[in-house]
């Protein structure tokens, strides 16, 4: 997909525009914990936080401001310090507050000689919050069987909408990934940072490259783990998923097919998935505990779940699969811990203060089809094929009705900043093939393959020795690998 010449000017253009200015001095850090586990987890290691005061517009420095929030776990090798590498988990929404905690772990050595920056994004966290007080924590929900479950489905989303432009109208314009880009830049400022080094995870991956884009000559070594095709971000970027998301539920049938004295849900890869499918087909909603889970949310557990081929993974997965059949036989169904705190999550309004910023920025980044119409025959178009998980990834969100257009062009992202990807196979949520897209726009990149596994976010967290190895090599050193395979470990 192709920029017109216009747009791309635009992009340019707002890209050598200079930052808008930040708090000026040096940085108060003080202790981090605010009485909440992370804050003080992160005073035990060793960090400190400071909150940095930004513009809410940044074409307007001297107007109304935001606080961001970040933390910094400081090099202990002060004689070989490499610079500050600035972290982002993802979401877009997730706080990363807490995020140099894990890099540590994962970095071993290398981390000695790193500053780590957690970074709540603007209106995420500690950053001056956005929540639009929904009373349902994930707008994401599959179509339904029938128009009449979509059309209810098309009221839900315009609720959502209007609860957040109640709320948040004045600021909603400023959510966005740009923006949060230039907020990147003062932090680099205030660090006294010339050039700084990022680690995206995801989404993050997103924003970090949106970052090279707009202030090249930025950064040094760059990471973008489980990144995406910068050219479909936005509210349908889900659509083009559904294959994915089929190869990993069968990948997953067949390790419970092998269990299924454990978890009893068949005995062959086939007779798993036809009592997944029984769970779909059938009628009403199924109680699960306190809760009522529908025909539109069964879809969404079963895109999130077999998206970690890790043992422990499956094996939650598959006592969740085992739950819900019971309540679609009508039998209690008493959900674990980890089952209900999704559930609550996904089902009350526990989870608005980290989904409500979520769609702000999603929606913020690019406009949306208002016409309901036009996802109801995508969503047709794609049961044929898709009967699962099309109706669930084409379907509508709240950014059809969202208040606000974006206030600039998505970025267009290709240059050669020289940056290491990294992408497993069977990634469901930002595929193998968008990674591939992204390696094509950053003509300096490579990429890191971890092939044959199923998994989203894999350096550390995945546990492979390989990628991890390759990380640490290029963190600690600046000098790319060549594109290469990484295996699954037994």
């Amino acid at each position: 997909m192709k920029a017109t010449f216009p747009l791309a000017l635009i992009v340019l253009s707002a890209a050598f525009a200079l930052p808008a200015r930040a708090d000026s001095g040096p940085l108060d850090w003080k202790p981090c914990s605010q009485g909440d586990p992370i804050g003080k987890e992160l005073d035990r290691a060793g960090a400190r936080c400071v909150e940095l005061t930004v513009p809410l517009d940044h074409s307007r420095p001297a107007g109304r401001t935001i606080k961001l929030a970040l933390s910094r776990l400081p090099a202990t090798d002060r004689a070989h310090r490499i610079g500050a590498l600035v972290l982002n988990s993802g979401g877009p929404g997730e706080s990363t507050l807490g995020m140099p905690l894990q890099m540590r772990a994962a970095m071993k050595d290398v981390a000695a000689r790193y500053d780590l920056i957690g970074l709540d994004p603007r209106f995420v966290g500690r950053s001056t919050p956005i929540d639009c007080g929904w009373p349902i924590g994930m707008w994401i929900r599959s179509a339904g069987p029938t128009r009449a479950r979509f059309d209810r489905q098309v009221a839900v989303q315009r609720d959502l909408a209007e609860r957040c432009a109640r709320r948040h109208a004045d600021v909603l314009p400023y959510a966005n990934t740009r923006d949060t880009a230039r907020d990147i830049d003062l932090v680099r400022r205030a660090l006294g940072e010339r050039r700084i080094s990022f680690f995206g995870v995801s989404y993050g991956s997103y924003l970090g490259a949106v970052y090279t884009q707009m202030f090249p000559g930025r950064t040094d070594r760059v990471v973008m783990d489980s990144a995406g095709d910068p050219r479909t971000w936005g509210p349908r970027a889900m659509r083009g998923g559904e294959d994915e998301a089929e190869r990993a539920l069968s990948g997953w049938a067949k390790w419970a097919a092998e269990r299924h004295g454990t978890y009893g849900l068949g005995d062959t890869r086939a007779a798993v998935l036809a009592t997944v499918n029984k769970i779909v087909a059938r009628k009403g909603p199924l109680r699960v505990g306190s809760h009522e889970v529908d025909s539109q949310t069964v879809p969404y557990i079963l895109s999130i779940g077999p998206g970690d081929d890790r043992p422990a993974a499956r094996a939650e997965f598959a006592a969740t699969v085992r739950t819900l059949n019971e309540a679609a036989h009508g039998r209690p169904a008493v959900p674990g811990p980890q089952l209900e705190g999704f559930l609550r999550f996904v089902l009350t309004s526990a989870g608005s203060p980290l989904v409500s910023p979520t769609a702000a920025i999603v929606c913020g980044d690019r406009a949306a089809p208002r016409d309901p119409g036009v996802y109801w025959n995508d969503v047709q178009r794609s049961r044929t094929r898709h009967p699962l998980f099309g109706p669930l990834k084409n379907t509508i969100w709240p950014c059809a009705f969202w208040p606000n257009r974006p206030r600039e062009p998505l970025t267009v992202i290709g240059n050669s900043t020289p940056a290491l990807i990294l992408s497993s196979t069977g990634d469901t949520a930002t595929t193998y093939e968008g990674s591939r897209a992204m390696h094509r726009a950053l003509t300096g990149s490579r990429l890191l393959t971890l092939r044959g596994a199923t998994a989203h976010g894999i350096y550390g967290e995945y546990g492979n020795a390989c990628v991890n190895t390759k990380v640490n090599a290029y963190l600690a050193t600046g000098a790319l690998p060549a594109d290469s395979v990484c295996t699954p470990e037994p």
